[in-house]
């Protein structure tokens, strides 16, 4: 039978298994982010990686990203949410143990210099997707600055540079004294990245949605740095940029959406049916289940087809053999001892003589 309480648990049984199950929330995936609205980024398609050595295509030529600087006197090799695919050494001011998470850096003077460490966490910064690389050489002294100024943009005014904002000299004998005033600045420059109060080059990618179907993966374009080359700012155009669908969370395909809903349907037919039945109906123990009859006799149903199923194959299976009717020949089956068994055992010759005798006894 069923009880009434039973009834009520499993009522009660879905909204408390849904309560346990609600959990904080999974991290998102690297390089991926929703944002206020629910929209999903995925930049993970432009990520470049190196392919797996053990498939087809190991041997073709993967390279990163680059952006040209222009009226900038380097250019910049970039990849987004990975450490760039180039083999690098000499990295100024980093860590060799780090150069393999470099993620963005340009070429100067056959040197090396990382404007940024692997970094695989978006941010939204109002509307704009961002994405922020930090811990990269040191920035240069005030003197290297200042000289690398005049070098890239010679037809400036040169009264912009006199002044006391940010370490800039007045003439040539004020920049000769700032060079030793920086020595301290110098040796962190050299050194690794686990020295104190050092400024390190950073970058900042802003990307922008490119619904053009024709368009490359990503369009990678320099905009500016800072004035005092510390940071770099990059803009970059990708269809990847563009809002989409979480394909990789989705939990339920639309079959199993369905499945779910005929499986609640079912429920609410079995639990509103039984709290009917009984309260309504008065009835008790199995007769609790809506429309018992009907279920009954199905049930009864597929017992007789099972019943005919295996009685009309009963007769395909083997037969006993090695049987054999005994004959009562010798002294159990003597003609004068017709008390044994009334001739139970006895052949059909036996058999007919016993009646032509008793048949001649008849006659006398």
């Amino acid at each position: 039978m069923i009880p009434f309480h039973l009834c009520a648990a499993l009522a009660l049984l879905r909204p408390t298994l849904a309560a346990s199950e609600k959990k904080d929330p999974p991290p998102p995936d690297p390089c991926t982010i929703k944002n206020s609205k629910g929209s999903f980024f995925n930049l993970n398609p432009i990520a470049v990686t190196l392919p797996d050595p053990t498939s087809k295509h190991k041997d073709d030529v993967v390279e990163s990203w680059t952006a040209k600087g222009y009226d900038y006197p380097y250019n910049f090799t970039i990849n987004f949410c990975e450490p760039v695919v180039e083999p690098l050494s000499e990295i100024v001011g980093v860590d060799e143990s780090l150069w393999r998470n470099v993620s963005a850096y340009y070429t100067k003077n056959s040197r090396n210099y990382s404007i940024g460490q692997q970094n695989s966490e978006l941010v939204f910064r109002g509307r704009k997707l961002v994405l922020n690389y930090t811990g990269g050489s040191p920035c240069e002294p005030s003197s290297s600055r200042i000289k690398l100024r005049r070098d890239n943009y010679p037809h400036e005014p040169e009264d912009i540079s006199h002044g006391n904002r940010d370490g800039y000299g007045g003439d040539d004998d004020d920049d000769d004294n700032n060079d030793n005033n920086h020595d301290d600045e110098d040796r962190p420059r050299k050194g690794g990245s686990g020295e104190k109060n050092v400024r390190r080059k950073s970058s900042i990618f802003s990307f922008l949605c490119e619904k053009d179907p024709l368009a490359s993966k990503a369009a990678v374009s320099f905009v500016a740095a800072s004035e005092d080359e510390c940071t770099y700012f990059f803009e970059v155009r990708s269809p990847s940029a563009c809002a989409g669908i979480n394909h990789a969370k989705e939990q339920l395909s639309p079959g199993g959406v369905f499945g779910v809903i005929v499986l609640i349907t079912i429920l609410v037919y079995i639990l509103g049916g039984c709290v009917y039945q009984r309260s309504v109906m008065h009835q008790r123990g199995w007769r609790q289940i809506p429309n018992y009859t009907f279920w009954a006799s199905i049930f009864s149903f597929f017992y007789d087809i099972f019943v005919i199923l295996t009685s009309s194959c009963a007769r395909f299976l083997p037969s006993r053999r090695g049987y054999s009717r005994v004959s009562m020949n010798g002294s159990a089956g003597g003609g004068g001892s017709g008390s044994s068994g009334r001739g139970r055992g006895r052949d059909p010759e036996d058999e007919n003589r016993l009646i032509d005798q008793l048949d001649e006894e008849w006659d006398d």
